[in-house]
């Protein structure tokens, strides 16, 4: 069994800027935390030197590990990797780009034991004007077409019970869908509102293609997997007598 409560997946892809700050930053919320948890970096065959970094921060502090591809997979491989090794209790989620703080884990943990998962809602996103149109088109075309009742599901802010997370059925840009196909299961999700901070070092890997056309897509995949989804419960057994 593990001795930590919560792994935080942090999926890198060219993030060098942003490497020495999310040390920093996870250093100092791992020391206050009352929830023992480790981080798990990601490397999403970064091309800018940043394995090199995760590398140097992995060799020097026995709580940060990571995970490297041979090529760029893209997101929902990189958090499919991360829940697929993970063997604590909990699966804690998170961007490099540090636009949401580690900080506000703890508020997400404390309704944790009464949910399958709880995840974070941007109220007040520190973005520029054209993302958040972005964002809210495909946050709007994403709720009409599958109804699931989030508010924000590309906040990058998650915890998740493990058992739950190696569960979900994925496919390329399952992490627009995480709180939705959690849902599919029977499993049920809470929101909390979380801070947003602008960024301060690297670039941001969306644009129009991946916020809004992608996502359509993945919505019409999405209807097709509820309707084929098959989900059970076993009543009786003899299978251990």
């Amino acid at each position: 069994m593990s001795e930590y409560r919560m792994t935080i997946i942090v999926p890198v892809f060219n993030e060098l800027d942003n490497l020495d700050r999310i040390k920093d930053t996870f250093l100092e919320y791992l020391s206050k935390s009352k929830n023992k948890s480790q981080v798990l970096f990601i490397d999403d065959g970064s091309t800018d030197g940043s394995f090199n970094k995760i590398l140097e921060i992995c060799n020097t502090k026995p709580n940060f590990k990571y995970i490297k591809f041979q090529k760029n997979c893209g997101l929902s491989n990189a958090i499919k990797a991360g829940i697929d090794s993970c063997t604590t209790e909990l699966i804690g989620y998170i961007d490099a780009d540090l636009q949401t703080s580690p900080f506000d884990f703890d508020n997400l943990l404390q309704d944790i034991d009464c949910y399958k998962a709880v995840i974070g809602y941007r109220a007040k996103r520190k973005d520029s004007l054209s993302k958040k149109i972005q964002s809210l088109i495909a946050n709007s075309i994403r709720r009409a077409l599958i109804n699931d009742g989030i508010i924000d599901t590309g906040c990058p802010l998650k915890v998740i019970k493990t058992e739950t997370a190696k569960k979900i059925p994925f496919f390329d840009g399952m992490h627009r869908f995480l709180p939705a196909l959690i849902q599919l299961q029977g499993g049920s999700v809470k929101q909390v509102q979380v801070r947003h901070f602008e960024r301060i070092a690297g670039k941001s890997k969306f644009n129009l293609l991946n916020r809004s056309i992608k996502p359509l897509q993945d919505a019409f995949a999405y209807r097709w997997m509820q309707s084929r989804y098959i989900n059970y419960t076993i009543d009786k057994s003899n299978l251990n007598v």
